[in-house]
């Protein structure tokens, strides 16, 4: 066991998933939080959100005292040795983050702080924010007459939605940008039993790190989806193309795969972000005003190819598979498949929907919409199936069985999910992105 104590504010997808990681690590954790229904659910064992392999974990360290969560913020920032910001940064009406929340964090452990903390920035932040949380937590020690030392370190997290857990129990890279010999330590011993490659940077570049990461694999997907459309003109399978390039190392084959756009709570945020602070800074990013170009009208392209097929779509039933904007998610934030809804609503379109963890939260957008509890009943009596997330539960459908419950054998896969070849052999008319 470590005796070390970590408290975590914001009891969101990060902090959440890095509480029972680090919990699995050994160490005491309290988790904070001034939302009182989702701290009791989750002193209940119920999380906020569907990620494999968490809730049992979750379980476990409660049940062990290494796991406790509180909305007793005073009581917590007193306890505990090491302090990460877990917060929310959404995007402004203008693109740029908005830092209310970690700058309320940031207030709180100026007012409450009783002796040395090392205080790390986890949530996706714009360059300069950590100076900027430095001076927060100073000007609410001055009102209280208390100079207490702190340190301050960007720690950004890296996880994949759907993948949480093992990025976090197995990183790939740990970036640790600070300005002391001491927090340094601190992080390094923080982190000592997690064999990984580590990067010491600056607070700032480690800001940007995130950013830029996250900016460079959107503009892969974007760079994939517009070639697609190229592609279709001239009759070749963009998945061809894709492997064919990522057999190159300098390429990679992750994220090559063409389809319907990005969504997620990370890319369309963080993209909007970077360009507000180019915006700030005068300069031109014009890369990533494509990439962020080719994503939003990624659907559009796409239901053109539907209208094209189809023809009018008025009083048509059109099945939905898959609503999350990606597997192994609940998380419905940008999702594609909310813009092909609308779509097809304002088109007048009877719609059937089927997702193993997103039915739930699109239900309270799209009320009106039919939500079917497994895909074969979203398929009965379709005029058109889209293939919007790929799930397991979607791939492995019966495809034989299911053509006799369709209207019409038409297949839109917005994923390039499935076997082409084999649906056609079925007697299905098959359309995927680029192909």
């Amino acid at each position: 066991m470590n005796n070390l104590k970590i408290g975590i504010i914001g009891a969101g997808y990060v902090g959440t998933t890095t509480a029972i990681v680090f919990a699995k690590y050994g160490y005491t954790v309290t988790v904070m939080d001034i939302n009182e229904d989702k701290i009791k659910n989750l002193n209940n064992s119920k999380l906020p959100f569907y990620e494999e392999g968490l809730e049992e974990l979750l379980q476990a360290f409660l049940f062990n005292n290494r796991l406790s969560f509180t909305t007793n913020i005073t009581k917590g920032i007193h306890e505990c040795d090491i302090l990460f910001l877990t917060v929310g940064t959404p995007s402004t009406e203008d693109g740029n983050a908005d830092l209310t929340y970690v700058e309320d964090a940031a207030r709180n452990i100026g007012r409450f702080m009783n002796d040395y903390k090392t205080i790390v920035i986890k949530s996706t932040v714009p360059i300069g924010t950590g100076e900027r949380i430095k001076h927060v937590i100073k000007e609410e020690m001055i009102k209280r007459n208390q100079s207490i030392p702190f340190d301050l370190v960007s720690n950004p997290e890296f996880l994949r939605e759907g993948k949480a857990l093992y990025d976090a129990l197995y990183p790939e890279r740990i970036v640790i940008g600070c300005d002391t010999d001491n927090a340094r330590e601190i992080m390094r011993n923080l982190y000592k039993n997690v064999e990984t490659t580590f990067l010491y940077t600056t607070i700032k570049e480690a800001e940007m790190i995130k950013y830029a990461s996250n900016a460079f694999l959107a503009t892969k997907i974007s760079f994939m989806n517009e070639l697609a459309r190229l592609c279709e003109k001239k009759g070749v399978n963009v998945n061809k193309i894709a492997a064919g390039m990522g057999m190159d190392k300098r390429i990679g084959p992750d994220f090559l795969q063409a389809g319907i756009g990005y969504g997620g709570s990370c890319f369309p945020k963080d993209i909007k972000a970077v360009l507000a602070l180019a915006a700030d800074c005068e300069v031109s990013m014009n890369i990533l005003q494509a990439v962020s170009y080719v994503n939003e009208t990624q659907v559009e392209w796409f239901m053109e190819k539907v209208k094209q097929v189809v023809g009018n779509l008025s009083n048509k039933r059109i099945a939905i598979l898959g609503l999350t904007f990606k597997p192994q998610t609940d998380d419905i934030r940008e999702a594609p498949s909310l813009r092909v809804i609308d779509f097809l609503l304002k088109n007048n379109v009877s719609i059937s929907a089927y997702d193993p963890q997103g039915a739930e939260h699109v239900k309270k957008i799209y009320p009106s919409i039919t939500y079917s509890l497994t895909p074969l009943d979203a398929l009965k009596d379709a005029d058109a199936v889209f293939i919007l997330t790929e799930w397991n539960e979607i791939l492995e459908i019966d495809w034989q069985g299911a053509k006799f419950l369709v209207s019409r054998p038409l297949i839109f896969d917005g994923r390039n999910a499935l076997d082409s070849s084999k649906l056609l052999q079925l007697g299905y008319h098959y359309f995927g992105v680029g192909l």
